[in-house]
């Protein structure tokens, strides 16, 4: 099964799905996302649990578990250019199967990829990604499944939100009137499941330790 999971480090990740899809104890995932969490933390509980078969991502400098999969041969790795990961993820919602994008030609991404050239541009073609199961977290919902995102937690949230078969949304807050249609960021037409946040904790991948100068 192919997995995709909405964060950017830490911000945005839907930390109560991923520990409940660790609890069912489902094995040989494919994940898609912008990054595979820390030691411990985000998708670092599905590596650490051995569940993970391949990944797409753009940065895992974060994870030694990971790395250690990886060295070792029982972790398959694709790592994508971060525009790219997003143009697919989004491009896959869209119902747009490929595309082509300069970024990649003539280093290793563009390995085993048909190119073209555009305005005397050199492009490789790109697929679209379509998730079985897509995880994203919103800051406020309503039951119809219409999400908002708070700041940078919204991230790679409403891209992976359209990619996915099945979307499922934990939100922290589930109104009980509709959402403003001008507060809207993924319409409720994306989500197949909403559910409240389990783990409240928001953990934080790095902290500045620069005081902060007054403006």
């Amino acid at each position: 099964m192919t997995v995709a999971v909405g964060g950017f480090g830490l911000s945005g990740n839907p930390t109560s799905l991923i520990t409940a899809l660790r609890d069912t104890g489902v094995r040989d995932l494919t994940l898609v996302s912008n990054n595979m969490g820390v030691d411990g933390k985000g998708l670092g509980l599905l590596l650490e649990a051995g569940q993970v078969r391949r990944v797409l991502a753009s940065y895992v400098g974060e994870n030694k578990r990971f790395a250690e999969q990886y060295l070792d041969g029982s972790l398959d790795v694709e790592f994508v250019p971060q525009g790219t990961l997003a143009e697919r993820l989004r491009a896959g919602g869209a119902g747009i199967p490929a595309f082509y994008t300069p970024t990649g030609v003539g280093t290793p991404v563009a390995d085993g990829k048909d190119e073209a050239t555009f305005d005397g541009v050199r492009a490789i073609l790109e697929r679209g990604i379509v998730a079985d199961l897509a995880l994203v977290r919103a800051h406020r919902a309503d039951g119809q499944g219409n999400l908002r995102y708070r700041r940078t937690a919204r991230n790679f949230n409403p891209l992976v939100a359209t990619a996915g078969r099945v979307t499922v949304a934990e939100a922290e807050t589930i109104e009980a009137d509709f959402l403003d249609p001008d507060d809207v960021h993924t319409p409720g037409i994306f989500v197949q499941r909403l559910v409240r946040v389990e783990i409240a904790d928001k953990d934080i991948e790095q902290r500045t330790v620069r005081h902060r100068v007054d403006a």
